[in-house]
């Protein structure tokens, strides 16, 4: 005979008819039942307190799920000896447990001791006894006040059809799911970057006419710079804009999917049900299918959680309680930390800025919009440049020392007020220098004139550029050369020398010294005194 379960019904059924005085026999032929399982009730209801006396008043709900409780008792089976030598280890594995030692390890380790217990016995041990592999309860969190949180994230979607060179892109979708009316929006992308993130909340915030108050994202490099549970520190970039929006960033913590619960699953959903077979041939037209159906498909299902209708929800609940939508679109910046060269250039966005000179090889702070381009040290500002094409070079004089402005802005006017200042004749050797189709190709040999000027003085070198250009010979090498071959200035005659003062041909003037200022005779004094013994002899 096959094996029935026997419903609550049913049994409240028998006790009834018993309680009402039946048989047990009758009882059981006219509920097709066996006559054991109506005796096993019987007794049950017995070992309870009930009987037949009572009548059917005593048979409340707590009589009734009393009985059913002591049917539902399953029999105690005694452990084997594996459990028993668990039951003796019992300390050690749970040591080894919240050591997080897997539990296939703990056997192995167990092994060594000499204690041998079949895996799945240890197992059931540690599951039953220790907890093992049981996860905590999930408490739901309150879905919050309408318009509050709005909870983001992204995952990949389906690939684009083949473009002109055969090629298919897969793209991006960033997600965003209301906690109380879940309307959900769909904004597609290539890239998961600070400006597709910025960009896509701007368009959320379209399709929703207003901003929420708090954005609930993961931690996603694109905002979260750096993960924390208690004080996650966001990107610039996004810290900027949220404060531009008025709302509030509060990102998860790290592996935590059940802080964004709402939205977790939708990277899934909406890639099968928004892109699942559809052959999309552009990122434009991904984000023109992804509006229809965030509009009229998704919003107009009845949510199977909210027994609402998405659209209608949002509209009539969450959609007042939104901030004011921008009435402008934001302007993205770009944030980075450019190096001042040696050149005393900065690169922002492949374009160059000139700074001062005390900023070289330091390490700056940039913020570049659509117009301007900020510099900061230390949090200070300290210059501030047009914004440039990429390629392009903006140039300041005034960071530049004058004497290296000149050369680098090719400033020919300014050489010439610096050689005129050195004379009339260097002014004009100057100025013949620089008269050609290209002067500023020969301003080397202006700063060499000038030079010249500083190493041999103002008078000289105008002299001789005097006679250069009488003899129409402006060159510089030439110049030099004159200089150097031209016979010093006439000085004050030297002192008369004394006749004690003899010169040896020999000896050099600095080392004159009178005859007496010697211990010994003088070479030419001892010569002379033996040609006089020789004659007087």
């Amino acid at each position: 005979m096959a094996y029935r379960e026997v419903t609550m019904v049913e049994v409240k059924e028998v006790l009834r008819l018993w309680m009402a005085g039946g048989k047990k026999k009758r009882i059981a032929a006219q509920l097709g039942l066996d006559p054991k399982t109506v005796r096993s009730y019987v007794a049950k209801a017995e070992a309870t307190g009930l009987s037949p006396a009572q009548g059917e008043v005593a048979l409340t709900d707590d009589a009734l799920a009393a009985v059913l409780v002591g049917l539902r008792v399953a029999p105690e089976r005694p452990h084997g000896e594996a459990w028993q030598r668990c039951e003796a280890e019992c300390e050690v594995i749970k040591k080894l447990l919240d050591g997080r030692v897997r539990l296939s390890k703990v056997r192995r380790l167990l092994k060594r001791r000499g204690v041998l217990v079949p895996y799945a016995t240890l197992h059931r041990f540690a599951t039953a006894e220790l907890g093992f592999g049981r996860s905590a309860p999930t408490m739901p969190i309150a879905d919050g006040k309408p318009g509050e949180e709005l909870q983001v994230d992204t995952g990949w979607m389906i690939l684009l059809e083949p473009d002109e060179h055969g090629r298919r892109r897969r793209f991006r979708a960033w997600i965003f799911t209301p906690n109380v009316s879940r309307k959900r929006f769909v904004w597609p992308c290539f890239q998961e970057t600070t400006e597709t993130a910025i960009e896509a909340c701007e368009a959320a915030w379209d399709f929703y006419d207003g901003v929420f108050h708090v954005l609930v994202p993961d931690n996603t490099k694109t905002i979260v710079q750096t993960a924390d549970p208690l004080a996650p520190t966001i990107t610039v970039a996004f810290l900027e804009y949220a404060q531009a929006r008025g709302f509030q960033i509060d990102p998860t913590r790290v592996r935590r999917p059940k802080d964004k619960a709402k939205v977790e699953k939708s990277v899934r959903d909406t890639r099968d049900d928004c892109f699942g077979g559809e052959q999309l041939r552009d990122l434009d037209e991904a984000r023109a299918h992804a509006l229809h159906w965030c509009e009229h498909e998704y919003a107009t299902r009845r949510h199977s959680r909210t027994h609402r209708m998405p659209g209608e929800h949002f509209d009539a609940v969450e959609k007042p309680a939104l901030l004011p939508a921008p009435t402008s679109r934001y302007d993205v910046p770009i944030w980075c930390d450019p190096k001042v060269g040696r050149d005393q250039y900065a690169q922002v966005a492949r374009a160059l800025y000139s700074l001062p000179t005390r900023l070289v090889g330091k390490r700056l702070r940039a913020r570049a919009d659509r117009n301007l381009v900020r510099f900061y040290y230390r949090g200070v500002l300290v210059k501030t440049c047009v914004r440039m094409p990429p390629g392009g070079r903006a140039t300041d004089p005034a960071d530049f020392p004058a004497e290296k402005t000149a050369y680098a802005m090719r400033d020919v006017a300014f050489l010439q007020r610096q050689a005129d200042a050195h004379g009339d004749a260097v002014g004009r050797f100057a100025k013949v220098l620089l008269d050609g189709p290209l002067p500023w190709t020969r301003m080397r040999q202006v700063y060499a004139l000038l030079g010249l000027a500083k190493r041999y003085g103002d008078a000289r070198v105008n002299d001789t550029c005097g006679l250069a250009l009488d003899a129409d010979m402006p060159d510089v090498r030439r110049l030099e050369r004159m200089l150097k071959r031209a016979a010093a200035p006439a000085t004050t005659p030297p002192p008369a020398r004394t006749p004690s003062q003899t010169v040896i041909p020999f000896e050099r003037g600095r080392f004159l010294r009178p005859a007496s200022d010697y211990a010994l005779p003088c070479v030419q004094q001892i010569l002379d005194d033996d040609d006089n013994d020789k004659e007087n002899a």
